[in-house]
């Protein structure tokens, strides 16, 4: 006998109740609120993020690549836009560099890759496979983590100047540049999995694949809170 689907509005609760698995939670990012973070310990977090924002353009190039319809392509391209920038935006990547640079990391040194943890190369590198893998709207799905991020930039915005003040304030327009943009692809990969997981197999596939996505995040802290100490 088949189970009868959740509805649109309780899918998107379910999707909405896995904010408590976020990375924001983790004690790592817990301390870094806080203020209790050393400035190699920013340093370290800042170095190892750094490969999944240089990642993420990739993840959403897969979804292109796998994705064959057009209205979903014209809207799903503009992340790449916004992270690898255009001629008159640098964007997301050049503004992570930049934060880098902020914290007190040569930009080569950063983006040489040499200080990222094997742990967190492994998860990225997961996500990215995921992403080429499976079928788009899977790999759509897998984004909804930017359900919570908005309260996380908004966290940095309200706390690194009271607690980190050796951070340049430049260094945080990665973080105010996010706000808008997380929101709007948000609405649009919401969208996407509402409208393809309709079953309750497939909701409750969707909801693993979230929980996967929160996974790979949270792994990502705990290599770096293991490293710096």
């Amino acid at each position: 006998m088949s189970i009868e689907p959740w509805s649109r509005a309780e899918f998107e609760q379910r999707l909405r109740a896995k904010e408590s698995g976020y990375h924001t939670h983790h004690p790592f990012h817990l301390m870094m609120n806080q203020g209790k973070l050393t400035p190699a310990q920013i340093r370290g977090w800042v170095a190892n993020r750094f490969y999944y924002q240089f990642s993420i353009p990739m993840k959403d190039a897969a979804v292109l690549s796998n994705c064959p319809h057009r209205e979903v392509r014209r809207l799903w391209i503009q992340r790449i836009l916004d992270q690898d920038g255009t001629d008159g935006e640098p964007g997301g990547l050049e503004a992570w560099i930049r934060l880098g640079e902020a914290c007190g990391i040569n930009r080569a040194e950063l983006t040489s890759l040499r200080m990222v943890l094997p742990p967190v190369r492994f998860a990225v590198d997961a996500y990215v496979n995921f992403a080429r893998t499976r079928p788009w709207h899977e790999a759509a799905c897998s984004s909804l983590t930017e359900l919570f991020a908005p309260q996380a930039h908004s966290d940095r915005l309200a706390t690194w100047p009271q607690h980190y003040n050796w951070v340049k304030p430049e260094g945080l327009e990665y973080f105010r540049s996010r706000l808008s943009q997380a929101r709007r692809d948000v609405e649009h990969g919401l969208s996407v999995t509402l409208d393809y997981f309709t079953t309750r197999e497939l909701q409750e596939r969707a909801l693993e694949i979230l929980q996967f996505k929160l996974d790979v995040l949270w792994a990502l802290l705990d290599a770096v809170q293991a490293a710096y100490r």
